[in-house]
C-alpha cells in the first residue's frame, strides 16, 4: 500500500526561525521588507505567505526562498562556511590582543602591593601613636 503525505505550508514559523536564527528583531525586519512589525507577527503566525513577501524576508535574511518554504517543523538547520564573505575573515584569523596581559598581571600586583605598603605605614604609626 502506498503512503501519502501531504506537507504542511509552514511558511510564518519558518520566517520566524530564521529570523531568530539570524538575530534579527521583528522591528528590524519589518522596517526592511517595508512593513509594520504588527504586521511581520501576523506573517510569521500565517502558514503560507505571497511569493513576493516570501521573495522580500528571504532577500533580507539573505537565504534562499527555499529555506523557507521546504523546511518542515523537525528540520534543523545547520550553516556552516556559507556564511564567510570575502572581507569577514575574523573567523579564520587567531585573535591577538591589544595588551600583553602578563604587563596587565604585572601592573595589578604592584598596585596590590603599594596598597599594603600604605596598610602597614599606617598599622606603624598607630602603634607609635600607643607608646
Amino acid at each position: 500500500m502506498e503512503e501519502t503525505s501531504i506537507k504542511k505550508s509552514n511558511h510564518g514559523p519558518n520566517v520566524r526561525r530564521w529570523r531568530e536564527w539570524r538575530n534579527i528583531n521583528q522591528d528590524v525586519l519589518a522596517e526592511q521588507i517595508g512593513v509594520s512589525q504588527a504586521t511581520l507577527s501576523s506573517y510569521e503566525k500565517k502558514d503560507k505567505l505571497e511569493q513576493d513577501i516570501l521573495e522580500k524576508i528571504a532577500k533580507v535574511l539573505d537565504i534562499p526562498v527555499e529555506a523557507i518554504t521546504e523546511l518542515g517543523e523537525d528540520s534543523a538547520i545547520n550553516i556552516v562556511a556559507s556564511t564567510l564573505t570575502a572581507n569577514d575573515n575574523a573567523a579564520i584569523i587567531n585573535y591577538y590582543p591589544s595588551f600583553n596581559p602578563i604587563d596587565k598581571i604585572v601592573e595589578l600586583y604592584d598596585k596590590l602591593l603599594q596598597s599594603e605598603k600604605e596598610k602597614v605605614e599606617m598599622l606603624q604609626e598607630v602603634l607609635r601613636d600607643k607608646k
